[in-house]
């Protein structure tokens, strides 16, 4: 077999297995509000947000666009296989190991990363496409202070329809808004989401000559939205804990608020084809939540922690990009 084939291959099935990592990392997120708040159980919500990923990444494809071409151009890349295989390889092995410890980490943030720390490593700084990379990481940076200000806002607006009634008596009732915003959640995020890999897939299939455009095939988009949803039915439970409890003590009231933020501005940004955070926004969007009921009620030590992996994620996956891209190189 040709290795050029041979490595585009490779690249796919890790395309898919990141995406599939990216459904029990990411997603749960996703579903952390409405699991904390008992507005579902565990394995409905799971269900729920899988059926509901699978339905929102065949919905769109401007952000697989743009990951496929704005931060390295695939048509002038050198050794392009290789470099996106590298990316994956350290993209995936960081989702695992904050997976492991429960840290809400970003795979966008280590995505992205590790594309440009393995494409600067093979063909050096000069490699990258500056506009529109620095395009995406704005995107990446603000969305989480949108998202804070977002959630503070709407659990005000929250208090001040509400206002004449007991928030915390209508739990009950608000758990039944909070299923929908779940539903609304987990589509969000597979519009967003699941387009990275396949941008992914799109970058390799031109870096292989094998496509002459930077059109998302049905094939790919078909197969990406199948893996985040089959990643989704896993579950992350872990990171469940760590978003929907530990940030914060999280009533109905606060679920909805914080879904209802966060699906706004995730899908904000898949209309206008820029590629966020999910875990950012969602997080933020509890932190504003909470900081709207009682600033104090926020633990913001939980928080710290929280921002402190978002900032070495990028860093970090680019330097393992690096390095994997010169072994690979040695071998291939």
């Amino acid at each position: 077999m040709d290795t050029l084939i041979f490595l585009t291959i490779l690249v796919v099935v890790f395309a898919l297995a990141f995406d599939f990592i990216n459904g029990f990392h990411d997603t749960a997120n996703a579903i952390a509000t409405s699991v904390s708040t008992r507005a579902l159980k565990p394995r409905t919500a799971v269900y729920m947000a899988a059926v509901m990923n699978f339905i929102g990444a065949l919905t769109f494809t401007g952000v697989a666009k743009t990951i496929s071409k704005d931060i390295v151009d695939p048509f002038v890349l050198e050794n392009g296989s290789l470099v996106i295989l590298a990316a994956l390889i350290s993209a995936i092995a960081w989702n695992l190991i904050t997976w492991y410890y429960g840290i809400p980490s970003s795979s966008s943030h280590a995505l992205i990363g590790s594309i440009a720390g393995a494409a600067i490593s093979a063909a050096g700084f000069g490699i990258l496409n500056y506009s529109g990379f620095l395009k995406i990481m704005q995107a990446l940076i603000l969305s989480p202070f949108i998202a804070l200000a977002g959630g503070f806002l709407m659990m005000s607006l929250f208090k001040v329809v509400m206002k004449n009634r007991n928030l915390f008596k209508q739990n009950k009732r608000i758990r039944y808004l909070q299923i929908g915003t779940a539903a609304l959640q987990s589509f969000t995020h597979g519009t967003n989401d699941a387009q990275k890999a396949m941008g992914i897939i799109t970058m390799a299939l031109i870096a292989a000559e094998l496509q002459t455009s930077d059109d998302i095939q049905l094939w790919v988009r078909i197969a990406a939205a199948t893996a985040m949803g089959l990643g989704t039915s896993i579950g992350g439970y872990k990171i469940i804990k760590t978003v929907g409890g530990k940030i914060m003590k999280i009533r109905p009231v606060n679920g909805a608020a914080a879904d209802l933020a966060s699906a706004a501005i995730i899908f904000g940004a898949t209309l206008i084809h820029l590629p966020v955070s999910t875990t950012h926004v969602i997080s933020s969007s509890i932190m504003g939540v909470g900081s709207a009921q009682r600033v104090k009620g926020v633990k913001w030590g939980v928080a710290k922690k929280i921002v402190m992996t978002w900032i070495i994620t990028l860093p970090i996956s680019a330097t393992i990009a690096a390095i994997v891209y010169q072994l690979l190189a040695l071998i291939f």
